[in-house]
């Protein structure tokens, strides 16, 4: 059997079993070790596949490839509880920027009563925030996606250019330890952002660890706070402590450390 008829056969394999072990390759296609090895490397390489330790998942496709209306109705507790605690710490006064994220979103439904200015790119938190008396509002200019609810374009990279901030709450597509990952269009609107604030604090829930999505914007470098649901693997731990990365759990969800 030709390499690329076998992996074929691995991708059908892990669409009706959502997984595949390289143990499994060995015995369903009678190949070596370093035959599945190869084989799991190429798709890798293809985007066809996510490498876990042992075998491999299919990727799970992006929120940016679904409608923001769909979204919002998908809002997990978890990344509300995330939304919540990244709304408690921003400081009266501040000067803040939101993505368009609909986990960021859930920080701007928790910001009423901070007197605070938001630049954003999201019409979504635009209008939630007009509720919001104490808060002044900047919404960039650019063109309108009308499905995902946000601005982009050229003149949104320009004009985040001018800006500098103290904080700024960036959503993830995707998390490895070689950065982050989103849509190309978000992604580089978010790196502009990032660029912008004096401090960046990413939100990002458990399932988007170890993930990797179309486009890769930004290593870990330039982020300070990873607020997230649950405590990662004691190997993401210790590589964020290397990074000087803080972590931040809601306290509903913390976790007893080891």
């Amino acid at each position: 059997m030709f390499q690329e008829e076998r992996m074929q056969l691995i991708i059908e394999h892990l669409r009706k079993h959502n997984r595949i072990s390289a143990d499994d390759i060995v015995s369903l296609f009678d190949v070596s070790r370093d035959t599945a090895r190869r084989d799991l490397i190429k798709l890798e390489e293809q985007d066809a596949i996510i490498r876990t330790r042992g075998g491999a998942i299919l990727p799970v496709p992006p929120d940016e490839h679904r409608s923001y209306k769909d979204r919002l109705l998908h809002i997990s507790d978890e990344k509300r509880a995330i939304g919540k605690l990244a709304a408690a710490i921003v400081r009266q006064g501040e000067h803040i920027i939101l993505d368009s994220s609909t986990t960021v979103q859930t920080c701007a439904e928790n910001l009423n009563g901070k007197s605070c200015t938001v630049i954003t790119n999201s019409i979504y938190s635009a209008e939630l925030l007009s509720n919001h008396t104490a808060v002044q509002i900047r919404l960039l200019g650019g063109k309108v996606d009308k499905e995902q609810r946000y601005v982009y374009g050229t003149s949104v990279i320009e004009t985040l250019s001018h800006y500098y901030v103290d904080k700024a709450f960036i959503g993830i597509g995707g998390i490895t330890m070689d950065g982050f990952s989103a849509s190309e269009e978000e992604g580089k609107i978010k790196h502009k952002m990032m660029l912008a604030a004096k401090q960046v604090i990413v939100l990002a829930d458990h399932s988007k660890f170890d993930k990797r999505y179309g486009y890769r914007f930004a290593d870990w470098s330039l982020v300070d706070v990873l607020i997230t649901d649950q405590w990662p693997s004691q190997d993401w731990r210790t590589f964020l402590t290397e990074q000087q990365v803080e972590i931040l759990i809601p306290e509903p969800t913390i976790e007893k450390e080891l």
